[in-house]
């Protein structure tokens, strides 16, 4: 079992105020230049009814572990049982089946991540494992208890400013306009996701773009009337506070296509037949085109996150449905794609910001070479090399998102980190980004690869954390 073996006073402890800051200028540049900066978390999967309701969790198994399938992943790869993950079992039994995992998780993000969140959340400077479960379990959630400890509550203690959610185009958005309504000091935007007016293979696209047909008072049965129904509920969530857009697709598509056969593709599905791949790709390269146009004419930021394989068991998909923890890295061509649409949309003057998110490590070099084909100089940093996502958010992950990024592109006009999360309990990730993101150029510094000009990269840091994302979305504009 884990104890807390003598310190060596030569070796830093672990997750001290020197935590992955190897050197003295690191530490410098991390605390007087990052850490009490605020974050604008552009992209998540927070449930804005929570925020809306500033929920109150019953204990920390229902903030922590419900919905976090990083966790869940983890929890099977040790032998845990589903009753004890997405069960039916207590919800202490879940949470001491997780303190059980947490010592096998060394050099997983996830040890990291843990006990991270453990100390800013709720002061606990002890090490999660079996025999100190029911301690740390009944410290937390007594904490919940307490009015700090509502949503709004954790989001304030972490200093968050602004959350960016991941929302439907047929959401009414209510939530969000309670939350505004109601003054709440956090500012929270909804982000467009029209991914199931894309998909057109996915089951529930026929009765998708009915729905959508109903919502809009247009007739969605054609591509020009699908067209203008997602315009419609863009310009609604425009009139709302949204700014971006986001997508999580395979890859992209970009397939020369003509408006005349679309229709016909989508009357071929409506009717309950599948399309060939190819009739697929013809729809979805023109949805995306269509759409890319419309953001543009919104002034929005498109977001394009890429390569995840998805739902690869089957018979777990069947007995709990997607985005439990099923997923994986894919390896699907993306350049060539990529590169046609992008440039169908510039060569028109269309081109609006763009981040890139890629999952397989392999296509860093091919994301951050990319964006570099398409800045225009019309705004700083237009087009983005997103941060390091998902599989990759990790020490290693993030370090070689951020040196292909500065190798071929400007690391200075990064606009730095986001959780991608579904859990009120994970914005101690962006210190993490913070930290590694100090440490990186506090080493260059220490080797003579940098001046020791503090002040000057002290203020590419401040707005790789902070000021670059508020300066490039334009909330509240």
């Amino acid at each position: 079992m884990p104890h807390q073996a003598q310190v060596d006073p030569q070796v830093n402890t672990f997750l001290d105020e020197h935590f992955l800051l190897t050197n003295e200028t690191a530490r410098s540049l991390y605390h007087e230049y990052a850490s009490g900066l605020p974050i604008i978390d552009y992209h998540c999967h927070l449930p804005p009814d929570e925020i809306a309701g500033d929920k109150k969790f019953e204990n920390i198994t229902r903030v922590w572990l419900n919905g976090d399938h990083y966790k869940w992943r983890a929890m099977r790869t040790n032998g845990v049982p589903e009753k004890y993950i997405t069960g039916d079992a207590d919800d202490y039994d879940k949470f001491h089946s997780w303190a059980e995992t947490v010592p096998y998780t060394m050099r997983n993000p996830l040890y990291h991540w843990t006990h991270l969140e453990l100390k800013r959340y709720f002061d606990v400077d002890e090490l999660l494992h079996e025999k100190s479960a029911r301690s740390i379990y009944d410290h937390c959630s007594s904490l919940l208890h307490t009015p700090e400890y509502s949503v709004r509550g954790l989001l304030t203690k972490m200093n968050v400013e602004i959350v960016c959610t991941t929302d439907d185009p047929l959401d009414n958005l209510s939530e969000h306009a309670a939350i505004e309504a109601d003054n709440c000091q956090i500012k929270v935007f909804p982000a467009f996701r029209p991914d199931k007016a894309i998909l057109i293979q996915a089951a529930i696209f026929p009765d998708y773009i009915r729905k959508l047909g109903d919502l809009t008072g247009i007739n969605t049965e054609t591509f020009e009337g699908l067209i203008a129904a997602l315009a419609k509920r863009a310009e609604y969530f425009h009139n709302r506070g949204c700014r971006l857009a986001d997508h999580g697709l395979e890859q992209i598509y970009a397939a020369d296509y003509s408006e005349a056969d679309l229709d016909a593709l989508i009357q071929k599905r409506l009717a309950g037949k599948e399309l060939y791949d190819g009739e697929a790709i013809l729809f979805m390269s023109a949805i995306l085109t269509e759409l890319g146009r419309l953001y543009h004419s919104l002034g929005w930021t498109q977001q394009f996150h890429l390569g995840a394989l998805r739902n690869n068991s089957r018979r777990m998909m069947k007995t709990l449905g997607p985005d439990t923890g099923f997923d994986s890295i894919g390896d699907f061509s993306q350049a060539r794609a990529l590169g046609k649409f992008l440039d169908n949309l510039d060569v028109k003057d269309q081109l609006t910001k763009t981040i890139l998110y890629n999952l397989n490590p392999g296509d860093n070099e091919v994301m951050a070479t990319m964006i570099g084909n398409f800045n225009d100089g019309s705004f700083p940093g237009k087009m983005q090399f997103g941060s390091a996502w998902w599989f990759l958010d990790q020490l290693d992950g993030m370090e070689k998102q951020m040196n292909a990024l500065s190798n071929m592109g400007l690391l200075s006009r990064f606009v730095g980190m986001l959780t991608d999360s579904r859990s009120f309990l994970s914005f101690p990730r962006h210190e993490y980004f913070r930290r590694l993101l100090c440490n990186m150029f506090g080493k260059d510094v220490e080797q003579g690869l940098l001046p020791h000009d503090l002040p000057w990269i002290g203020k590419i840091i401040a707005d790789i954390c902070y000021y670059n994302a508020k300066n490039y979305f334009g909330f509240g504009k």
